[in-house]
């Protein structure tokens, strides 16, 4: 396998909404793990966020190609869930990125925590400061994947996207204060999300 494409979705669920809904939107987008171009994927509540937004869940997914993942996206199944579900959500937003490298362990096991980083950089950033921004992301662990997002339309401005898997939550140290300290100057905005991987029902 020469490349992974991540593709990450936060989604803000209306305060009002039913505790039974909620549970059927994320058994329904796990259910999406059906599809043939689907390498792996896990939507959970969100464990821990650290972000002004508001964000509740969480979806991460994995494709061999961006036409496996355009394919997914257009697959009657991913329709249907969207369909069903977007009545609940007051804010959606998304990221996609090629791997830096591809992940050792594809599929990581239920019962691991995932940590999702986003940044939004300040204006006339250039290419050559964007790949030290990665380089520094990439810092936290040898196995995290970190891009450039390249499909802007929901994703609200921001531009890297990274995520790593531990096996538990005390492996997971805060990792924003280092990346402040180095490229901080170049970034406008963070959202950190940490969740926790469903076992299999």
């Amino acid at each position: 396998m020469s490349q992974i494409i991540e593709h990450v979705v936060l989604f803000k669920v209306k305060d009002d909404v039913d505790s039974d809904k909620i549970d059927a939107m994320v058994n329904d987008l796990n259910s999406l793990a059906t599809i043939g171009q689907v390498l792996y994927i896990s939507a959970a509540p969100i464990h821990r966020l650290r972000s002004a937004s508001t964000f509740t869940h969480v979806l991460h997914s994995r494709y061999r190609s961006k036409e496996e993942l355009s394919a997914y996206v257009a697959h009657p199944d991913h329709l249907r869930v969207v369909q069903a579900t977007m009545p609940i959500w007051e804010d959606i937003m998304s990221v996609d990125w090629i791997a830096d490298h591809v992940p050792r362990v594809l599929k990581p096991p239920g019962g691991s925590v995932a940590k999702v980083a986003l940044l939004k950089l300040k204006e006339n950033v250039t290419d050559e400061t964007k790949k030290e921004i990665m380089e520094v992301v990439k810092e936290e662990s040898h196995e995290i994947s970190v891009g450039e997002n390249f499909s802007p339309a929901r994703a609200k401005g921001f531009s890297i996207g990274s995520v790593a898997y531990f096996n538990y939550l005390g492996e997971v140290e805060a990792h924003e204060e280092l990346v402040k300290e180095k490229v901080g100057g170049y970034v406008e905005d963070t959202i950190v999300v940490e969740f926790l991987v469903p076992s299999p029902s």
